[in-house]
């Protein structure tokens, strides 16, 4: 017997897609490198359905909403929940349109093969940060979520200096843990999807007890966009039982308990 909420979903992406094929329009999307892995793979599945192509560029959430908020025009905005905010109380974002769409959590990572050191207390944790050579995770300067809030754990832990004088930033829209593949770093540290992204990495496991941050990603419709409707489409698709069975493989939660396949 069909599973009856496959067929309501399936329902809804037809509803939701019956107009836009009519009228395929080029989407362009600003997005944290945070949700990289969620909509590289949702992004050839929206298109199929609605006949829409994405032009997405990514980067920092921070950098990003900074952008949207000087007045760069996409058509929408991925970026942490608190940026979103930010802009629908500046009127750059149309509040009716913004949605939560994950919930992640900080982790740690090593080259494939490497010992995974042991970071199952704050303690343990420190101990792993003091024996690393080089350590990986986005630059607290240019706004990257994790990299901010690593940087506290690193001076709640009384070792900021010491991590500082050893620290590797990728590029603006690189991940912490390519960093790993040549050896540049020996332990990454960001956004647990971040990290899972990188083939030829382990994923150690999160930061440990009260360390933890986790961070909701969420996106609207900018308020001066050139194809709102085809934005707004975009952000109701990441929030179909599809893209939250791909939220939670890629180690995210979404803001609702995914439904039962």
């Amino acid at each position: 017997m069909r599973d009856v909420r496959h067929l309501i979903a399936g329902a809804l992406l037809g509803l939701l897609f019956a107009t836009a094929t009519a009228s395929a329009a080029e989407i362009k999307i600003y997005s944290t490198i945070g949700m990289g892995s969620v909509l590289k793979e949702l992004q050839p599945k929206f298109e199929q359905a609605s006949g829409h192509k994405l032009n997405i560029t990514w980067g920092l959430a921070g950098p990003l909403a900074k952008r949207v908020a000087d007045g760069e025009s996409p058509d929408a905005l991925v970026a942490i929940r608190g940026g979103i905010d930010a802009l629908i109380t500046s009127g750059r974002i149309v509040q009716p349109s913004a949605v939560t769409l994950a919930l992640s959590g900080v982790g740690v990572s090593v080259r494939s093969g490497a010992p995974k050191p042991d970071i199952s207390t704050p303690e343990k944790l420190k101990e792993a940060l003091i024996a690393a050579k080089a350590i990986a995770y986005s630059d607290p300067a240019k706004g990257g979520a994790s990299g901010v809030h690593f940087a506290k754990v690193a001076e709640r832990l009384g070792i900021a200096d010491m991590v500082k004088a050893k620290s590797k930033y990728p590029d603006a829209a690189g991940l912490p843990g390519t960093l790993l593949l040549d050896g540049s770093a020996d332990l990454a540290i960001a956004q647990v999807p971040e990290l899972i992204e990188v083939q030829g990495t382990d994923l150690v496991g999160p930061l440990p007890g009260d360390l933890q941050n986790i961070t909701t990603f969420a996106g609207g419709v900018v308020s001066d966009a050139k194809e709102p409707d085809a934005a707004a489409a975009f952000l109701k698709f990441l929030q179909t039982p599809e893209a939250f069975a791909i939220i939670k493989a890629k180690g995210m939660e979404p803001p609702l308990p995914a439904k039962a396949s």
